[in-house]
């Protein structure tokens, strides 16, 4: 097999440096299964990784991205057999192996999940690491009793790519979703993806009582600190909250008070260490019931390989809205 280009992230003298370099096969992390890249995704967590802002890699140095997309041209795992359309995500990806910015990727084929039926490899990577996120919160919701008719779910984080494919899907499975967000001109963007009513950070009253008026069926929370302590204080008896993200802080200051008091249920969401069968599961449910309606607007930004790198700073910055998809071969 020729050379391929990849997006390799290093660190020199202490400092993060990342750009392409060629690389063969032999180059790779180690796994039983090589995959033809066709398309990869950014996250917010790829961004913190290329530029250094956040120690991501375990490892160095290592290709970035998280997700991939892509057809497998050998493996000896008789499961996957050449030509089976493939998607990775998570799984340690950019994190201990080599991850989707590359144009072959070289993974152990207990990562691997085939694309489901009816999903090109670009819908697939439309919705990625973040649409699987949003989705298996829901599913572990789901499996704790989460039901529509408890009350409405409300979204933190809501614009970003978890956020807002957390709505659509809530929405598709017939839940009043509700979008909470630090970004007021994008009520028209959110109420699109089927939120049906936008709460603005800036204007909630996160309340000092150990529990509040209660408000919510359920939550699932992208930020942490003080807004997931507000969710313990406002959701509903027998309601479950989703614990995602960070984005706001990583501490939580709360009481034991509602989680007695209303038996609400804090579950922590991680879709990087997710066991095979249950990614499986989860991705199964992303092809049926759990589909995203509106993946052409929560996803429409493509970028080329050769984009990569400029695109970054936007997610440090905090400005991007939904997702975006890199091609990583024609």
């Amino acid at each position: 097999m020729d050379n391929f280009r990849a997006y390799r992230i290093n660190e020199e003298d202490g400092n993060i440096v990342a750009g392409f370099q060629e690389l063969s096969v032999d180059d790779l992390t180690e796994g039983n299964a090589v995959v033809r890249v066709s398309h990869s995704t950014i996250n917010y967590k790829d961004a913190l990784a290329a530029t250094g802002t956040a120690r991501i890699l375990r490892r160095y140095p290592l290709n970035g991205g998280i997700d991939l997309a892509g057809v497998v041209v050998s493996s000896e795992d008789t499961e996957f057999q050449p030509g089976t359309e493939v998607l990775v995500n998570g799984c340690g990806l950019s994190e201990t192996v080599d991850g989707g910015y590359s144009e072959y990727a070289r993974v152990d084929s207990k990562s691997l999940v085939v694309i489901p039926d009816g999903m090109s490899a670009v819908e697939a990577m439309q919705i990625g690491t973040a649409g699987y996120t949003a989705a298996l919160a829901i599913h572990r919701m789901e499996q704790n009793g989460q039901s529509p008719d408890q009350g409405p779910v409300v979204v933190t984080g809501a614009t970003g790519g978890v956020g807002s494919v957390a709505i659509d899907m809530l929405a598709g499975r017939g839940y009043e979703a509700i979008a909470l967000t630090g970004k007021a001109t994008e009520e028209p963007y959110l109420r699109e993806i089927g939120a049906s009513r936008i709460l603005l950070r800036d204007q909630i009253d996160l309340g000092k009582r150990p529990m509040e008026k209660a408000q919510w069926g359920g939550a699932i929370d992208n930020l942490g600190g003080d807004y997931l302590t507000w969710l313990t204080r406002t959701v509903d008896y027998g309601g479950n909250i989703a614990s995602i993200g960070l984005a706001a802080s990583a501490a939580l200051n709360t009481t034991v008070l509602p989680f007695i008091l209303r038996a609400i249920c804090l579950l922590g969401i991680n879709s990087v260490d997710t066991p095979s069968h249950l990614r499986r599961a989860v991705w199964a449910r992303i092809g049926d019931d759990l589909k995203p309606q509106h993946l052409n607007t929560i996803g429409n930004r493509t970028i080329s390989f050769d984009e990569l790198p400029d695109a970054f700073q936007a997610y440090i910055d905090g400005t991007v809205t939904g997702r975006t998809v890199v091609k990583i071969t024609p």
